[in-house]
């Protein structure tokens, strides 16, 4: 069970970072917006590593759905949660038609590591 870690804030990585690893899941890498997690998902490849990618919304260079709507275009297998702080029902919307298996706040933070596990296991 792997993860890839998405945002642009420093210490919301680090966080991320150990409330993942507190539940076994290992972090195979950070990026820190949405065109660094396309290069980071290409260098990662294929068998699924990530098994999850942790993806924030509102970053520079591309946002959260635009770089998770690029990614499942390549690969729609890949399990994306996306992971923000402004989470409305529009972003909740768009994320689910774009297949995105999960859309959270990060006010649900001790909740997300359980989320990933399911995700996970989903085919």
């Amino acid at each position: 069970m792997s993860a890839l870690i998405v945002d642009d804030a420093e210490d919301m990585r680090l966080l991320l970072r150990r409330v993942l690893e507190r539940a076994d899941i290992t972090i195979v890498g950070e990026a820190v917006d949405g065109l660094d997690a396309l290069r980071a998902v290409a260098e990662l490849g294929p068998p699924p590593v990530p098994t999850v990618i942790v993806l924030d919304n509102m970053m520079p260079n591309l946002n959260g759905l635009e770089a998770a709507e690029q990614l499942l275009r390549d690969d729609p297998t890949l399990r994306i949660v996306l992971f923000t702080a402004y989470l409305s029902d529009e972003v909740s919307q768009r994320a689910a038609e774009l297949g995105i298996r999960a859309a959270v706040s990060k006010s649900d933070l001790f909740n997300l590591a359980p989320l990933i596990l399911d995700v996970a296991g989903a085919a």
